[in-house]
């Protein structure tokens, strides 16, 4: 099927689930949206959060977009059954994928989850980790300076490490975790300086794999699969400045991102 992959995000962390996107499904083209005029949406109302991603999905499905992702941990906290009922299209989010990954890999069943406050407020991960076992002990922390430091293009540096030791310390408590999940898909921008804080002992879940896999696997079972030969040609919007998602961008991702548009959605949903 000869139609784009959506791809959301309250600003340019979505971009670590869309590089995946990319590496597992080469010929698919992606259609990214940021919204990092009005990020970070973890300190936002739950009404806010709600309304301003049914304005990114009015967007993309003009488009004519055969899936779509949610690459926004809050927003899939919020939004992700409504959309499933609302749309004639799969669409996937990120909390499942990321919670059966953390599940696969802990040997001492006690799993730290970091998000946005808005994230760990909806305690989407533990109902998501205790829905798959019972028996697990998780411990979550909001981290609200992480996205504005990844947005800033900060992701690295002693001021980077200092935010984040100092966010960590009261997850670092806890000796017998053994897992973290980023339950941001900005915080895989800061996987280096947050294993540096945690030690090696730690395994860090990003969902951006997982999440890659369930497209692809649902993508199969649907018979939506583009078979072609051409090779795609991404598009990426943002509703803030285009320059710093470029320069943000480029320092993530494996494919150069040259083309963005800054266009407005912050109108009224008819």
């Amino acid at each position: 099927m000869d139609q784009p992959i959506g791809v959301i995000d309250s600003g340019v962390g979505g971009l670590t689930v869309a590089r995946e996107l990319m590496r597992q499904l080469p010929k698919e083209q992606l259609i990214y949206l940021g919204d990092t005029l009005r990020c970070p949406y973890g300190p936002r109302p739950q009404e806010e959060v709600i309304r301003f991603t049914l304005e990114m999905v009015d967007f993309l499905m003009e488009k004519k977009i055969k899936m779509l992702v949610i690459a926004c941990n809050t927003a899939t906290a919020y939004t992700l059954e409504r959309l499933q009922q609302q749309l004639e299209i799969p669409v996937i989010g990120v909390i499942e994928p990321g919670a059966r990954a953390a599940i696969k890999v802990t040997q001492t069943k006690h799993i730290g989850v970091i998000g946005t406050e808005g994230t760990i407020q909806s305690k989407a991960y533990p109902i998501a980790l205790h829905h798959i076992s019972s028996e697990l002990s998780i411990f979550d922390l909001a981290c609200p300076k992480f996205v504005p430091l990844v947005e800033s293009g900060a992701f690295s540096g002693m001021a980077a490490e200092q935010i984040v030791s100092e966010t960590l310390a009261p997850i670092k408590q806890y000796t017998m975790l053994d897992t973290l999940i980023l339950g941001c898909t900005h915080y895989p921008l800061l996987t280096e300086t947050i294993k540096k804080v945690m030690g090696d002992r730690i395994e860090i879940i990003a969902s951006g794999t997982e999440t890659a896999r369930e497209v692809s696997a649902i993508m199969s079972y649907q018979q939506i699969n583009y078979e072609g030969e051409r090779l795609p040609e991404h598009r990426f919007y943002t509703t803030g400045s285009p320059g710093l998602f470029e320069h943000i961008a480029n320092q993530w991702m494996d494919y150069p991102v040259k083309y963005i548009e800054q266009i407005a959605i912050d109108q009224t949903r008819k």
